[in-house]
């Protein structure tokens, strides 16, 4: 089973950090779902991807991406304040950091003993502008599903956001290395969707948008163009199939809402809203 784990070392970190002190201020530079990420300027493999960009209740510029990206026992499952977790463009690792990780869960936890919560949430640096439109994918806010089954992770009575998806009946579209892939969700336990829709190494964490009915599919004819609200995150490749795994949105908002509940000061990310900026 390919869980595609990343390797963060942040005593090194720090040092980078220190060194990439002088970051370019290129005000303006857009962060969008789909952009591949790292966590030191000197490592461009392995990597990560960004799954959604926008703003938390508390005014927060805000990334997420998978949890099972970073390795550090010291930090998981806790906020993090200090900047000892830079994460940068994996293709312009010059600009310096585009933000910092704030919070993730532990790897092992979520990949056995918290399968369901396998996220990342980056604070955003302010000289960087926020973007809806990835590549391939445009993310017309953030997923709603009146009346549906509520996420393990949704405090009672479960949001709208923290309900999920019917299997069978609906499609993700998700955008990674190799482009964009659309799939219908084939299985969902626990809050954790598996499609068709293909990713591979690199592309945890990256966007995956539900299809809404009557709207174009990606195709040659629209240039592999598709929109949708925020749907979850790829998390894995399995030996099941179909073998894609993603990790609901429904999932990470649920916990974000119950976690923000029970810190005095609240937790970055709580009340995740996608950006309406183009």
């Amino acid at each position: 089973m390919n869980r595609r784990l990343c390797t963060l070392l942040l005593s090194l970190v720090v040092l980078w950090t220190v060194g990439a002190g002088a970051a370019r201020a290129d005000e303006g530079k857009r962060v969008h779902n789909a952009m591949q990420i790292v966590f030191s300027p000197s490592m461009t493999y392995p990597f990560c991807t960004i799954g959604a960009v926008g703003t938390d209740k508390y005014g927060h510029r805000i990334a997420i991406s998978a949890g099972h990206c970073i390795r550090d026992a010291a930090y998981a499952d806790r906020e993090i304040h200090d900047d000892v977790a830079p994460v940068y463009d994996r293709a312009d690792t010059g600009f310096g950091p585009i933000g910092y990780v704030r919070y993730f869960k532990d790897p092992e936890g979520s990949q056995t003993g918290h399968p369901t919560k396998d996220y990342m949430i980056i604070e955003l640096v302010p000289q960087v502008t926020l973007s809806s439109q990835g590549p391939y994918l445009k993310q017309t806010g953030v997923l709603k599903v009146p009346g549906g089954t509520a996420s393990p992770n949704a405090p009672g009575p479960a949001l709208d956001t923290e309900r999920l998806l019917a299997t069978g009946a609906n499609e993700l579209v998700v955008s990674g290395q190799t482009g964009v892939w659309f799939g219908t969700v084939m299985d969902n336990t626990g809050g954790i969707y598996r499609s068709a829709a293909a990713n591979l190494t690199g592309d945890s964490g990256g966007p995956a948008v539900w299809h809404v009915p009557g709207s174009e599919l990606p195709s040659q004819d629209n240039g592999f163009q598709a929109s949708g609200p925020w749907a979850g995150i790829t998390k894995a490749i399995t030996l099941s199939f179909p073998p894609f795994e993603y990790t609901s949105s429904a999932n990470i908002l649920a916990d974000l809402r119950a976690r923000d509940a029970a810190a005095p000061k609240g937790v970055y990310g709580a009340g995740f809203e996608v950006t309406t900026n183009p």
